[in-house]
């Protein structure tokens, strides 16, 4: 994850990225979370020689929890998160501080 907060604005461009390791061989994933409630189709990974990147633009000053979803149907945390909370499905969720 890369991020570039803006000393002018109130916002933080953040840049995720999926390895090809946790990609496996699939052909789509994307990043959701709750800065696009959750939406599997609204910020897609734009897929390069087998790794996938998303920028998405946040407002600085908070947290954000998310996950990638690979194929539409697997939901795998960020190894790169800057930390993890428990979610209501007995799991966990990744989550980036800005």
């Amino acid at each position: 994850m890369k991020k570039q907060i803006s000393k002018t604005k109130n916002e933080a461009s953040v840049t995720f990225s999926i390895s090809a390791e946790l990609l496996n061989g699939a052909k789509k994933a994307s990043v959701v979370g709750e800065f696009n409630n959750w939406d599997v189709n609204a910020n897609p990974f734009r897929m390069c020689k087998g790794v996938g990147s998303a920028k998405v633009e946040l407002e600085k000053g908070r947290e954000y929890q998310y996950k990638f979803v690979i194929n539409g149907e697997t939901w795998v945390d960020d190894p790169e998160a800057d930390k993890y909370v428990g979610n209501e499905f007995g799991g966990t969720n990744s989550v980036v501080v800005l």
